[in-house]
């Protein structure tokens, strides 16, 4: 049972505490979410997936935001609307679009990111109090950083259930 437990923990599941609001309202503080290790074993990001990776400016940490942009593509955010070349990018998830209040206005634009081959542009759906691909050193998250896919809040119980 042991074994069994130490080879799920360390390559089918991951645990994660969340310690900011970086992803409010989709995910808050202090949500406990499972992560699937091996859902990019045959298949690559999408766009929208929910993420757990190493920190681009510090790999001994680990984060968790939104795939916004793929290998390839050209990110552009003006005036806190993103789009993916060229087309305006629809984001109901963000916490200001949820809320109604709190528009997008901190970091939103201009920017241009030319995201390379092999590597995702990341972005917090709680865009105003989210550290990001718009103000990390390494902008860029790179498949293999990408540890799991998040997909389950198991705690606290009143959010239990997948993460979208």
């Amino acid at each position: 049972a042991i074994v069994a437990a130490i080879l799920i923990k360390n390559y089918v599941i991951i645990n994660a505490n969340i310690p900011s609001g970086s992803m409010e309202n989709t995910i808050q503080i202090g949500d406990d979410i499972f992560g699937f290790r091996l859902a990019y074993t045959f298949s690559d990001p999408k766009r929208g997936d929910i993420v757990i990776f190493n920190a681009p400016d510090s790999p001994s940490e680990k984060y968790i935001k939104r795939v916004i942009g793929l290998p390839g593509e050209t990110v552009t955010i003006e005036d806190g609307q993103v789009y993916i070349d060229g087309e305006a990018l629809e984001e109901d998830y963000l916490k200001s679009n949820q809320s109604g209040e709190d528009p997008w206005t901190v970091n939103a634009g201009p920017y241009e990111f030319k995201v390379p081959q092999d590597s995702y542009l990341l972005l917090g759906d709680n865009r105003n109090g989210s550290s990001d691909a718009r103000v990390w050193e390494h902008t860029y998250v790179s498949k293999n950083d990408i540890l799991a896919k998040a997909i389950f809040r198991y705690y606290p119980f009143d959010r239990f259930g997948a993460v979208k």
